[in-house]
């Protein structure tokens, strides 16, 4: 009896600590950790940089850029950031309106960048670059945020014709 009331307060005396090692992060955290993701996002369009966009992406990444069909899954999404690369160089900053975390691995961010894009086949001009984004982040098995799914539109007026 003695043993087996000593066994139940040392089991209830790291119940605690054990429920805090499970609990998720804050929503504070979340926003910080998502927020530095956006951050090297933005790192990585201006250095036209497909490995460090990739390191951004999660294993079943949908990518859907505007005027296109979705991109699905990370060689298609490597595929995709190579021939936008090839074809333009952005200069762009990120401005986020709105990071939520929607459960513990789940969060959503929304953005707007403006910049400038250069098309590199071109006269060598630069153009305005402005865009919004969402973006549903998961945290993937290694604790880190991946951009799950991400879409833009363009905020640019339309050309003149």
């Amino acid at each position: 009896m003695r043993n087996t009331l000593i066994a139940m307060i040392l089991g209830a005396s790291v119940l605690p600590m054990a429920a805090q090692a499970a609990a998720p992060a804050s929503s504070d955290a979340v926003r910080n950790e998502v927020t530095r993701q956006l951050e090297r996002y933005e790192r990585a369009l201006n250095a036209s940089n497909v490995d460090q966009v990739m390191t951004l992406y999660a294993k079943d990444a949908v990518f859907m850029p505007q005027n296109s069909q979705p991109v699905v899954g990370r060689d298609a999404v490597r595929a995709a950031y190579r021939q936008i690369f090839g074809q333009i160089k952005l200069e762009v900053d990120f401005t986020i309106d709105e990071i939520q975390p929607l459960s513990p691995d789940w969060a959503f961010a929304r953005t707007r960048s403006k910049g400038t894009v250069k098309v590199l086949a071109g006269d060598g001009k630069a153009s305005p670059e402005g865009n919004q984004e969402v973006f549903l982040l998961h945290r993937e098995s290694d604790g880190q945020w991946r951009f799950a799914r991400y879409i833009f539109s363009t905020t640019n007026p339309p050309a003149a014709q």
